[in-house]
């Protein structure tokens, strides 16, 4: 149920349903307030109505009184008492313009003031009727209505909107009566009870209304919730899954019971099983013992490594976390584990463990190099002086002569380790490759002839343009080219070619029919000081290499040993031309 409602409830913002609920009471309150003013002018329209039948009524008695001759201010009082005895009247009474009460339902009050804060003038020329709020003498609130008091003048009646003649056309008033006002004042005992329960009754509909909008609303806003939770649900699903099938590392899970509920197809391959074989089956049955106890001991989140036993008696390293299942309440209902093959990594541990080695090495190399040049300077020198003062020996010529040879590769070997050393630092400019290539081959033609290697060039010319550093280039070809008769001491050919390929990148083939390398040293050749040969530094083709990959080029290497070996040069293309 607990899941049910949150299901529900989801995405459910209390800010969205505290404003639909301010509009609804709004839209509540306002159709409210308007039914209670219509109701209110209904009612003030309704007691005009009967103050002004009252008032025809009583101008109609008063004039039949006239007109009988029994007129006079006695008679007067006598109907309006007679009048005013209707149990909905709090009192009736007639004032002169002055204020003077000339005629009172109670007879006391005849001769007193009465309506002094009014304009009698302004309320006798108003042809309609007026009404107010007023307290009778016992302190009772009532509805008073107003107007001119003429029995025998024309009249406008409010009921008929029709004027009317107190007597037949033509003819004058019986007698003259002094201007005069009346008022009546009616209790609005029962009117106010009605008032209150239609008050009431409103207040409940407004009530009822908001609860029932309200609740449409929640109940609109929970459907929709539902239905976009049951949506989410579907994609978080085949989310879920997917990712589970295609996360690079392996995954068993186990329901509450033990047994394997979900196997990832990593999983899969790295037990060597298939999941429609293991799912169902119980962990100890389907799985090693060091994995059954790695999630054994899942009781709190472990990582650990494990060795895997295989099939074919070998084994790998496994990193296993193992962590327990819970339900929103805390509850375990499985146990998962996640396991990944260390073997590549650890062989990426030992490759970085060891350039680091070779980084420290090639720094102090580095160093050293700068304090040998010069010693190796003054050692040339001394050479070169040994060999012009003995000359006439042909044995000490010939060892001052290896002693120049053997400053000269130390030097040489300083110049590459300050050149492995340092930053690759390249002044690009787009340049033929095919002349640049051929001056290169002029550096090594004596070396060639003397090997017995035959050189062939295969370019054209309008393909062969690059956007390179000539001089850190040419240092490639000329390393590259004195590898390549290094290893056809006897004879052979040394062939070149060059073309672009689908991607517009310059390609540069350099093949050897020299004795090649091993297959397991193939892999190692550009490293530094690794070398095949009895007197190399194991720098050249480091160098290569970095510089090739600082003109965002690579550089491949395809061996055959006994064959030959055909290094591949890949430039990519100029976009500036």
């Amino acid at each position: 149920m607990n899941s049910k409602s949150k299901i529900l409830l989801s995405g459910f913002s209390p800010w969205i349903v505290m404003g639909a609920a301010v509009v609804l009471l709004s839209i509540v309150t306002l159709m409210t307030l308007e039914t209670l003013n219509r109701q209110k002018e209904q009612r003030i329209r309704l007691m005009l109505e009967k103050g002004a039948a009252l008032i025809l009524s009583f101008e109609a008695g008063t004039r039949m009184g006239m007109r009988g001759r029994y007129g006079g201010e006695f008679r007067l009082q006598h109907l309006l008492v007679e009048t005013a005895a209707q149990p909905d009247i709090a009192y009736l009474l007639v004032v002169r313009m002055d204020g003077t009460v000339m005629a009172h339902s109670q007879a006391d009050q005849i001769g007193s003031r009465y309506a002094d804060n009014l304009d009698l003038l302004a309320v006798r020329r108003e042809p309609s009727l007026s009404w107010r709020q007023a307290t009778a003498l016992d302190g009772e609130p009532v509805f008073e209505v107003y107007g001119k008091f003429a029995p025998l003048a024309r009249r406008f009646n409010p009921l008929r909107r029709k004027p009317m003649m107190d007597n037949k056309a033509g003819r004058p008033p019986i007698a003259d009566i002094p201007p005069m006002v009346i008022f009546v004042g009616f209790r609005t005992d029962e009117l106010d009870a009605a008032h209150a329960a239609d008050v009431r009754h409103s207040m409940v509909m407004a009530a009822v209304l908001l609860l029932v909008g309200v609740t449409g609303l929640l109940l609109l806003f929970m459907a929709q919730n539902y239905r976009s939770a049951r949506t989410l649900l579907s994609r978080v699903q085949v989310f879920s899954d997917n990712l589970v099938s295609r996360m690079p590392i392996g995954l068993i899970a186990l329901d509450q019971d033990g047994r394997v509920s979900a196997l990832n197809s990593v999983a899969e391959a790295t037990l060597g099983t298939r999941a429609g074989e293991m799912i169902g089956q119980k962990v100890r049955q389907a799985l090693p013992a060091v994995l059954v106890d790695a999630l054994d001991d899942a009781g709190e989140p472990v990582e650990k490594e494990i060795l895997f036993p295989l099939a074919q008696g070998n084994s790998i390293p496994l990193e296993v976390s193992a962590a327990v299942l819970s339900d929103e309440d805390g509850r375990p209902f499985g146990k998962v584990a996640l396991f990944k093959d260390l073997t590549e990594m650890r062989s990426l541990r030992r490759e970085l463990e060891k350039n680091r080695r070779l980084a420290t090495v090639g720094r102090l190399a580095a160093g050293v190099a700068h304090e040998i040049r010069n010693p190796l300077s003054s050692l040339k020198g001394f050479a070169t002086y040994f060999k012009e003062k003995y000359r006439e020996n042909d044995k000490d010529r010939e060892i001052s002569q290896i002693m120049i040879q053997e400053v000269d590769r130390l030097n040489k070997v300083v110049s590459q380790l300050l050149e492995f050393s340092r930053p690759m630092r390249l002044y690009l400019q787009t340049a033929g490759l095919k002349p640049l290539i051929e001056n290169t081959f002029r550096l090594v033609e004596q070396q060639a002839r003397a090997s017995d290697v035959t050189v062939a060039l295969e370019m054209d010319d309008e393909q062969c343009v690059a956007r390179v550093d000539a001089d850190k280039l040419k240092q490639v070809l000329l390393n590259l080219f004195q590898n390549a008769l290094d290893a056809m001491p006897d004879g052979g050919s040394l062939n070149v070619r060059g073309w672009r390929n689908a991607d517009k990148a310059f390609c540069l083939d350099i093949t050897d029919t020299g004795a090649g390398v091993a297959p397991d040293d193939q892999p190692h050749v550009f490293e530094p000081y690794f070398s095949t040969k009895k007197s190399g530094t194991g720098l050249g083709l480091a160098i290569v290499h970095n510089i090739i990959e600082a003109h965002g080029g690579k550089i491949r290497v395809e061996s055959r040993p006994g064959e030959g070996t055909t290094i591949q040069i890949i430039l990519p293309a100029d976009k500036g031309g």
